[in-house]
């Protein structure tokens, strides 16, 4: 073995050493593209701060806007609503006025039917069914009352001359579907409130005597249907007597 190589092997693994430590030890100082990227983050820029006043302004517009949207929808659909109450009222005023020519629409005031409205005051309205000859033929009334799931509202028509009904619709009803709602699908039901005298009188089913104002009652929904009797027979007890004295001009 030459000195030269004995030199090698001697030095060899001190070198080897040497360069490995060296490295180790200078790596990072060394690692010169990764220590400048880590350099050259910066901190996050601190978030934009947005005044009281612009924020209230904002929430403002957006308030405004949304309120100019909607009273421009309800101007827009109330006067097809209005029309089709109004249609679906005359519907049902003819219904149970069994088809009049013609109707007048009449208002209550301190316990009298006048032809026209109180000033400034709202007031119940009646309706005067007339014939073609313009002879009066009944009267329809709206009434409410309480059911069994919410309120009832019906209209009726009433003889205040044989002190008859001619008719009865329920106009709005939250009864429980295929029970409740009988009051205004059971056609035997509602064919009972056709000539029927008053006050009516529920019973139950085949429990009758065939008396005046006898109306059979509902199985399953007799809450339901005892409420449409007892809204009728308010109604009468209310406006019977100035539907008996007639309208005054």
């Amino acid at each position: 073995m030459t000195g030269g190589q004995a030199g090698g092997r001697a030095g060899g693994p001190g070198a080897l050493v040497g360069g490995q430590a060296g490295r180790r030890a200078g790596g990072p100082d060394e690692a010169g593209p990764f220590t400048g990227h880590t350099g050259g983050v910066s901190a996050p820029d601190a978030p934009q701060r947005v005044s009281a006043g612009r924020l209230i302004a904002t929430l403002g517009g957006a308030g405004l806007l949304a309120g100019l949207l909607i009273v421009v929808a309800y101007e827009t659909t109330t006067p097809a609503i209005e029309a089709h109450r109004a249609r679906r009222l005359q519907l049902a005023v003819s219904e149970v006025l069994k088809g009049p020519a013609r109707y007048d629409t009449l208002y209550l005031v301190n316990g009298e039917l006048k032809t026209a409205p109180p000033a400034g005051a709202a007031a119940e309205q009646v309706y005067l069914g007339r014939d073609a000859q313009g002879q009066p033929v009944g009267y329809a009334l709206v009434a409410g009352g309480a059911g069994f799931q919410d309120q009832i509202q019906l209209i009726f028509g009433y003889d205040p001359k044989t002190r008859t009904l001619l008719g009865m619709k329920v106009l709005e009803s939250k009864e429980t579907p295929g029970l409740g709602d009988k009051i205004e699908k059971d056609t035997f039901f509602v064919r009972q409130f056709g000539r029927s005298a008053t006050p009516l009188k529920g019973v139950k089913p085949g429990a009758g005597k065939g008396a005046p104002g006898e109306v059979d009652l509902i199985t399953g929904a007799t809450i339901s249907s005892r409420a449409i009797v007892k809204i009728i027979n308010d109604a009468l007890a209310r406006l019977g007597p100035a539907l008996e004295a007639g309208a005054a001009p």
